[in-house]
């Protein structure tokens, strides 16, 4: 098929100042459907080469205009006041949204099978388009919204592969406690399971944190680099699946897991996240902060040895049910229904 991929983001490692955390898996799963037979065309800006200089032409094919298509797969944008509400060519403006309007209209509209992947949980319950027989929501959640299917967060099958947690174990982790993320919505949570625990352990936040007044004793190192993410997570015990209520509610599990997880850092999971208990054992549930640090202790003590290994081989044993093999199926299935649906 000839599937169009609407995407605001990066390919490659992008630039320091975004929160495109679908840089993880986005090129490994457009390669995944190319490999499938399909032919992908990427719709929205090549902001590879527009931002990071990082010309990527001669592998991916990219169109700014509204080509022939049978398939056509929106990541989906929402209104950005003062980004991608503005007028075309005004400072700070991105084109995202209206680039998003123009494709729904000339595609989607006119009855082309469509993909609306719901990445932030920002397409409304009640939004018209889930009504039209030629669209398919797809979200992460584990409850996803009605008449929504689950796509896990795609892991890519080649790392996953080749990670090996006995030498993760031993490498050297100066830090007990990480986040590496930004704020969005997460104030609640970060709160609870993280700030507190702040306090009685080595400890870092790297992202985009601008509200932090009530958190002076946690260490904010602001935004990292996209290729830093894995370093820092290697060189830390420990880190706390911190969600939007909006994600918790329905055990929406983002890309935070498999970074962590891969590193060797071992993820703990608010008890509050419905359905936590699919993605990590049950001994990596926490209640509150002080059960964060009862669980980072007990990381301090095992460092290294074969019960740390272990742990480590549970969780990545979990992730095997988001591998991007798997995923890819699930989507494949719902483009074949789409292109099997009567007008």
């Amino acid at each position: 098929m000839e599937i169009g991929y609407s995407c605001w983001g990066f390919l490659g490692p992008g630039v320091v100042d975004t929160p495109d955390g679908s840089r993880s898996y986005r090129a490994s799963l457009i390669d995944a459907m190319e490999l499938a037979g399909h032919m992908v065309t990427l719709l929205q800006a090549n902001r590879d080469l527009d931002e990071a200089g990082l010309d990527l032409r001669d592998v991916y094919g990219f169109n700014g205009g509204l080509p022939e298509l049978d398939v056509v797969m929106f990541e989906w944008r929402w209104p950005l006041p003062g980004r991608n509400t503005t007028a075309c060519g005004s400072p700070g403006h991105h084109c995202d949204l209206h680039r998003q309007t123009e494709l729904i209209e000339r595609y989607t509209l006119a009855g082309v099978p469509t993909v609306i992947w719901d990445l932030d949980r920002r397409l409304p319950a009640d939004d018209p388009l889930r009504a039209l027989t030629n669209v398919r929501v797809c979200e992460f959640a584990t409850r996803p919204t009605p008449g929504a299917t689950t796509i896990l967060c795609p892991v890519p099958d080649s790392r996953l592969d080749a990670t090996d947690a006995y030498e993760l174990a031993l490498l050297h982790r100066p830090t007990s406690l990480v986040y590496v993320g930004n704020q969005y919505d997460r104030d609640e949570h970060f709160d609870r399971y993280f700030a507190s625990a702040a306090a009685h352990v080595g400890h870092r936040v790297a992202g985009k944190w601008t509200r932090t007044q009530a958190w002076p004793h946690v260490n904010f190192t602001g935004r990292c680099a996209f290729t830093e993410v894995d370093r820092i997570h290697r060189g830390a015990l420990a880190t706390v699946m911190l969600l939007p209520d909006r994600y918790a509610a329905v055990g929406h599990i983002t890309q935070r897991l498999f970074e962590a997880v891969l590193a060797g850092c071992v993820p703990l999971m608010p008890a509050d996240v419905v359905d936590g208990h699919r993605f990590v054992p049950d001994e990596l549930i926490v209640v509150d902060g002080k059960d964060v640090v009862e669980k980072v202790e007990y990381l301090q003590r095992i460092a290294g040895t074969v019960t740390h290994a272990g742990l480590i081989y549970q969780c990545l044993r979990y992730l095997d049910q988001m591998r991007l093999s798997r995923q890819a199926a699930v989507f494949q299935q719902v483009m074949t229904d789409l292109m099997s649906t009567p007008e």
